[in-house]
């Protein structure tokens, strides 16, 4: 099989080559940045056009960031003074990053910018103040489902995975099990047997706990950290309680947050806050999170192996579509909710898109007809949704509730769906 995976964002990247701006990549550590990369840069190559790769993990390539002239005097050396494209990897390492890049940029010199970074704290922060209108960012998560399925099946389908999805429903089911269960970290899909899978992960962990972690927070040790996240991924999509946690763990309820907004800021988990509008009937301010990789989620708990599916595949099938939800809608003005009451009414996940919100409950099962449950009745007679989807493992199905238009839509339709709002 064939070791070189395809990734969908770079045909976008090789698009906003043509605009002068800054191209800002970010996302999860092992995601495969680096080597997208340099895939774009070896086609540059074979164009004939001049290319220049630094990473600041590396010393040699380290000193000539100590200053802006410094930097540039490189560029001219390796480029000339005719242009080029000037690829800079690892660019969180940079302190005041957001800054050095301005002044490099607003030096209108005529060179392209290709700019990554495992970390978002500089990159999605400070670099987001420094670089308005000089930049857009570009977020490289580990491998979709899509692109998962691609390489699996050696791209006989590229142009027709939904038609796979439909036709091949045994295949497309097994195929989202073993997604479920170890992610698309592209070291490890690339791994052979669960013990290399298992072992791949941890390098992953221990790394971004080592390289990353230590150096942001400036930890001497790591447990009550790693305690913080065995206990989130013990609960992906259940609201999450700071001060029973800041008990359980022995850390006060601030570093709690602390860790979690790290968390967060290096593409681990995402949180999620509630949607309401009736503040005495609905919960308003205690948030859930989910994992960006699925597989570095399972790994945590040592459950990287097919059982964790008997234990809780519905909280992973939950995870796995908040992620499609968080993907198709970036970018886009849309923003994404949850929806509990106190009475313990439950949506998964509400899209804010318009006029009407549109409620999204995510069932790892195949029905047959539209079995709504007595929550998605209350949000219907709450608010009247235009729309309301059910997505599942099974085929689409269509019916009015209400005046709401009811679908249950297979998981792989989802994107389409949310393309169209």
């Amino acid at each position: 099989m064939d070791t070189n995976i395809k990734r969908d964002l770079q045909k976008s990247l090789e698009n906003h080559l043509l605009n002068k701006e800054i191209t800002l990549i970010v996302g999860p550590r092992q995601a495969g940045k680096t080597f997208l990369m340099r895939i774009i840069q070896e086609r540059l190559n074979k164009k004939g056009l001049k290319t220049l790769f630094m990473n600041l993990d590396i010393e040699a390539d380290k000193k000539f960031f100590v200053s802006q002239n410094s930097l540039i005097e490189k560029i001219r050396l390796e480029l000339g003074k005719n242009g080029g494209y000037v690829f800079i990897d690892e660019m969180q390492r940079k302190e005041n990053a957001g800054l050095f890049l301005k002044g490099i940029f607003d030096s209108n010199l005529p060179y392209k910018l290709i700019v990554s970074g495992s970390g978002s704290l500089e990159l999605k922060e400070k670099i987001h103040e420094s670089l308005a209108g000089r930049k857009r960012v570009f977020e490289l998560n580990t491998l979709n489902f899509n692109e998962f399925v691609n390489f699996k099946t050696e791209y006989r389908y590229k142009n027709k995975l939904n038609d796979f999805f439909a036709l091949e429903q045994e295949k497309t089911q097994a195929l989202l099990k073993e997604y479920l269960v170890f992610g698309g970290y592209p070291k490890v899909v690339l791994s052979q047997t669960i013990e290399e899978k298992n072992a791949v992960m941890g390098e992953i962990y221990r790394s971004y706990v080592e390289k990353d972690i230590k150096y942001l927070l400036n930890l001497e040790k790591t447990e009550e950290f790693s305690n913080l996240v065995k206990v989130i991924s013990s609960q992906i999509g259940g609201m999450v309680n700071f001060s029973e946690i800041s008990s359980t763990i022995g850390l006060s309820h601030k570093t709690v947050k602390l860790y979690l907004w790290y968390l967060e800021k290096t593409f681990i988990l995402k949180k999620l806050t509630p949607y309401f509008r009736n503040t005495r009937k609905e919960i308003s301010k205690t948030p859930v999170y989910y994992f960006y990789d699925l597989g570095l989620r399972n790994y945590i708990l040592n459950l990287l192996g097919y059982p964790v599916l008997d234990l809780n595949g519905g909280h992973l099938f939950e995870n796995f579509v908040f992620n499609i939800l968080r993907q198709s809608l970036f970018n886009t003005p849309a923003t994404l909710n949850f929806w509990r009451t106190r009475d313990n009414a439950k949506i998964d996940f509400v899209i804010n898109a318009g006029i009407t919100p549109i409620p999204i409950e995510a069932k790892f099962t195949s029905l047959n007809k539209t079995r709504l449950s007595r929550s998605a009745y209350s949000f219907i007679k709450t608010y009247r949704p235009k729309n309301l989807y059910v997505t599942h493992l099974g085929k689409t199905f269509k019916e009015r509730v209400d005046n709401s238009n009811v679908s249950l839509i297979p998981f792989y339709q989802l994107p389409q769906a949310c393309a169209n709002l």
